[in-house]
């Protein structure tokens, strides 16, 4: 499945625990017949219950919106992958969504007898290495398999998951997790309880080889990324020995290709064991109600003992090891220490390590290289697992440099780190903004379960982990200083990415595939069953934006209004009319500003004083509109607007600062054009917009060489005499508001005009177009653009159900089709898209990334949908049911509710748009979604959007899609 982006999701994890300074215990308690633990004062209130059989369930109510995050997490992941099956642990996960003998089979008794000769034959293709007779092997499993599919039914799973109204379903491996996720709303708890106590009863490896050659495109698409193997050699250096460095989680190519379904079994029957598992639950719930659900539910599952990984020590590392990969993409340099684990006692030092080098505003690498811009980017994080942990650095060089000057001024902090050379005070402002961060975290069910569920898969105290702040308190600098000297020497490894060729690997070929059978239009009994449980109806909530916001005004500006009664932050902005498609310059201007002081405060000093009190600002420059954030602690609202306010008056020119802000700009702009994603953003502009677009719109670099530090300082000055409108969520009352900022923000009698803006207009397909980029990768992406009609607030509700239907999610025709049942794909998605302007267009946009040798093919079955549109009258009573349970259950709050009024003002309405579409959903029929389909895009012109490399790709074979051109990084960047 789709993987996190696990460093920052840790990182993010790592640094938002904690609450404020209270006593912090274990107790236990009973309710509804049940005994659980629970710590005081924390603020998840969560219930840790330990069933019979061990099965750990933590339950955290919290009643903002009638949903539930809902996470089953085993510990098992591919540091317990078998040497000789790597990958295991995920290709497992991908298959605890094919069902059991109860769902996702129609004749489950002529079903198993095929996938038993199944089974027989891969293990005769494991023991098998005469490539002739494998693919003999092979071509009688893709037999025997087209059999099979006969008596199964695709993708029950999600849809079961849809047809309840779940969002996220989806699955992720790593280290020492593999965890199961779900978002449901609140009535739907005993339907998910039923779904999830099934699933993991007997899973069947149906489908298998189809899946397996999904995980096969996951592996070809790592093999494209650079970062995925400056990761691997990284840790494969730091862990000579333990299975952080020797096993990936994807696995091995050679394993890959040598599944055994006996491993994977045995794999299951080993770790997925209820006293090796949790169940975590956090939102609109009756924890009394529902652990006696999931108690009832569970209690077939049997204790057994997990074996304990064991492993031997790393040896010391006692000089730097330096690698090298060499790639596409723009070169950095990576470097990681080994740190202690999550276990340790000074795994609270560790963690808090990374923060004092980079927190985003005051750290030693925030403040002497980001903010004096000595690099292009760096940055620095601690990442701990249970046994060991990694503070990991990472750098790139701007104009001029090498990589060797980015090692050097990184260990350069590192060596500050040591002799103490940060400000005392420093400490005491990271537990102010983890206060800060606590707070958002567990304001929201979805950030309290991933916490909860992390803790649990870490194997972390939970008591510990709410005590962090106080834990963190009491170390001291020297604590620091000492830490950073026993750990922080000449034992790192060193990770040179180098532009470049990339090195051949050794790619997964495609093997021959018969389409499978998908069986859309049968359910199984079980299936019937769980739609059949009853639930109290969800009744949706719309806003009334007379109601719901507060209007009011600050000179001229009018002020946009809702109260926060949670908790005492606040966040402020200040949105004006005026964006780059007005002014190319804007966009430096506001990221000149970071980087000046006053007469009186040194940028260094006001960062530092924003960090101390907790506070932070942000300008963001969008096409039409600039955008001034400011947010923190109601308490120091006065002092972080002022200070603010302060430095845009009395901003101090720094020549040095712009000519480094250029210097770093033209590097990025070099680098830009190494970058697979953004070379797919710039061609997919050109196909929307034509060669002149919102991508490429841009100065040159001569323009930028002619600006000064005076007209940047100008322009940002100049932004508060531009019509603004100020919005507002926090819990000063209106009248408090505009009395405390208008102090500091002062509001001029008249707006000045800005100047005229650039208008980009979506351009017309009128025949087969085929944008084409060459780039060095294993993979061919491709996006199918086309532009239809201007925006129509009547068609609204058969959009969002053909959404769902077509492409939008694993039960969609889309992913059915292309990646189920043909295994062209690991990504592959298609969705009509809506204009956020009444004077836009709507647009087509659908997408595949495959393998290089299945181009052809994949191109075909998308071109197939576009075509003709399969009907199966049963998805679309999904898909219906889908869009419906998520307005139900779906709650705009907070300033959301401003944003919402002022996307709707943009689309020309005065009113929330999803009550129209809510009451208009059971009368969508499939004839509308046929029509829709023929009206809109059947046998209609698109651009085909292609990156690919032309060693795999031939131009004669992308000629005959349509009018061929290829373009260049220069047309395409507009630099």
């Amino acid at each position: 499945m789709l993987k996190k982006n696990l460093f920052l999701w840790l990182f993010t994890f790592a640094i938002t625990l904690g609450t404020f300074a209270q006593s912090y215990e274990w107790k236990e308690a009973q309710s509804g017949g049940y005994s659980y633990k629970y710590v005081t004062n924390d603020p998840t209130n969560a219930r840790f219950y330990t069933l019979k059989n061990g099965l750990t369930v933590i339950l955290s109510p919290i009643k903002k919106e009638p949903r539930i995050q809902c996470y089953i997490a085993v510990k098992a992941g591919s540091k317990t992958d078998p040497a000789t099956n790597t990958g295991l642990a995920h290709y497992l996960e991908h298959m605890l969504f094919k069902g059991t003998d109860r769902y996702g089979s129609l004749d489950w008794e002529k079903e198993q007898k095929e996938l038993e000769k199944i089974d027989a034959l891969y293990e005769e293709y494991n023991h098998t290495t005469d490539p002739e007779k494998r693919k003999e092997i092979y071509k009688k499993i893709d037999e025997v398999s087209g059999v099979a599919s006969k008596y199964a039914i695709a993708n029950e799973y999600d849809k079961m998951m849809t047809h309840m109204g779940a969002q996220g379903t989806n699955a992720f491996t790593s280290f020492e997790q593999t965890v199961y996720t779900d978002d449901v709303p609140s009535n739907a708890l005993d339907k998910y309880i039923t779904v999830q106590a099934e699933r993991f009863r007997n899973p069947v490896l149906r489908l298998f080889h189809t899946e397996l050659e999904a995980v096969y495109e996951e592996k070809n698409r790592s093999l494209d990324s650079d970062g995925s193997e400056v990761f691997e050699v990284l840790f494969a250096n730091l862990f000579q020995k333990h299975n952080y460095g020797q096993q990936t989680t994807i696995g091995t190519v050679e394993h890959l290709k040598n599944p055994s379904l006996k491993e994977i079994r045995k794999y299951f029957n080993t770790y997925y064991v209820p006293n090796n598992m949790g169940v975590i639950l956090s939102g609109d719930f009756d924890p009394d109600q529902a652990i006696a659900k999931i108690d009832k539910a569970f209690s077939y599952m049997v204790r057994k003992d997990v074996p304990k990984y064991t492993f031997e020590a790393e040896a010391p590392i006692n000089a730097p090891i330096i690698k090298e990969v060499v790639g596409p993409d723009a070169e950095s340099l990576s470097i990681g220490f080994r740190l202690p684990g999550n276990q340790e006692k000074d795994a609270a030092l560790a963690n808090l390590i990374g923060a004092i080098l980079t927190n985003g505003k005051a750290g030693l690498i925030d403040l002497n290289l980001v903010m004096k811009q000595k690099l292009l980017r760096a940055s620095a994080f601690s990442y701990l697992l249970t046994d060991y942990g990694v503070l990991y650095l990472s750098g790139a060089p701007t104009q001029g440099q090498n990589l060797d000057d980015v090692k050097k001024l990184m260990l350069n902090e590192i060596e500050n780190l040591k002799k103490g050379n940060f400000d005392a005070d420093l400490l005491p402002a990271i537990i102010n903004n983890l206060k800060k961060s606590t707070v958002e975290e567990t304001e929201s069910y979805g950030g309290r379960a991933s916490m909860l569920m992390n803790a649990f898969t870490g194997n972390l105290d939970w008591r510990k982990e709410v005590d962090f702040i106080n834990e963190l308190s009491k170390i001291t600098k020297a604590d620091v200083m000492a830490f950073a000297n026993k750990y922080l020497g000449d034992n790192y490894v060193a990770i040179y990415k180098k532009k470049g060729e990339r090195p051949i690997t050794e790619k997964i070929e495609k093997p021959q595939i018969t389409p499978i059978e998908m069986n859309a239009d049968k359910t199984s009994a079980f299936v019937e069953m769980v739609d059949a449980i009853p639930n109290t109806p969800v009744k949706p909530e719309f806003l009334d934006y007379n109601k719901d916001l507060q209007k009011g005004n600050l000179g001229k500006a009018e002020v946009l209004y809702v109260q926060n009664k949670d908790n005492d932050l606040f966040r402020l902005s200040f949105r004006y009319k005026i964006g780059y498609n007005n002014d190319l310059v804007l966009p430096w201007a506001g990221s000149y500003l970071q980087f000046l002081g006053t007469d009186k405060k040194s940028a260094e000093e006001i960062a530092k004083e924003f960090y101390k009190i907790a506070s932070s600002f942000n300008i963001t420059v969008g096409e039409e509109y600039t955008t001034v954030f400011i947010e923190g602690l109601q308490e120091n609202f006065e002092a972080a607007v002022k200070l603010y306010e302060e430095l845009v008056l009395n901003a101090k020119v720094d020549e040095d600062a712009l000519k480094a802000l250029k210097e770093r700009t033209y590097k990025s702009r070099i680098n830009n054009k190494t970058n697979k994603t953004q070379i797919m953003q710039a061609l997919t502009s050109y196909a929307m917009y034509g060669a002149k677009n919102k991508y490429n719109n841009s100065l040159s670099n001569a323009q930028i060489e002619k600006m000064s530090s005076q007209e940047l300082v100008s322009k940002v000055r100049k932004l508060n005499e531009l019509e603004q409108t100020i919005i507002y969520y926090g819990p000063a009352s209106l009248s408090e508001l505009t009395n405390k900022l208008g102090k500091w923000h002062k509001i001029p009698a008249k707006f000045a005009k800005a100047p005229a803006a650039k208008v980009f207009k979506q351009v017309e397909q009128k025949e087969n177009q085929v944008l084409f980029t060459d780039y060095e990768m294993v993979q061919a992406e491709t996006r199918w653009i086309r532009n239809t009609t201007p925006y129509n607030p009547a068609e609204s509700t058969v959009i969002g159900v053909f959404n769902n239907y077509f492409g939008g999610g694993m039960g969609s025709l889309v992913f059915q089709n292309i990646r189920e049942s043909k295994a062209l794909a690991y990504a592959t998605f298609g969705y009509y898209g809506s204009p956020s302007k009444k004077d836009g267009k709507y647009y087509l946009l659908a997408y595949v990334g495959s393998q290089a040798d299945k181009f052809k093919e994949a191109v075909k079955a998308m071109d197939e949908l576009l075509t003709s549109m399969p009907t199966v009258e049963k998805n679309l009573n999904i898909a219906k049911t889908q869009l419906k349970k998520e307005i139900e259950s779906e709650r705009i709050t907070q300033d959301g509710i401003i944003y919402s009024y002022l996307a709707a003002k943009e689309l020309g309405l005065n009113y929330d748009i999803r009550k129209n579409i809510y009451n208009n959903i059971d009368n969508v029929s499939m004839k509308d979604l046929t029509n829709f389909h023929s009206k809109y895009l059947a046998k209609k012109p698109y651009t085909y959007v292609i990156l690919a490399s032309e060693k795999n790709i031939s131009t004669e074979e992308l000629k005959k899609i349509g009018k061929f051109k290829k373009l260049s990084l220069e047309e395409l960047f507009g630099y």
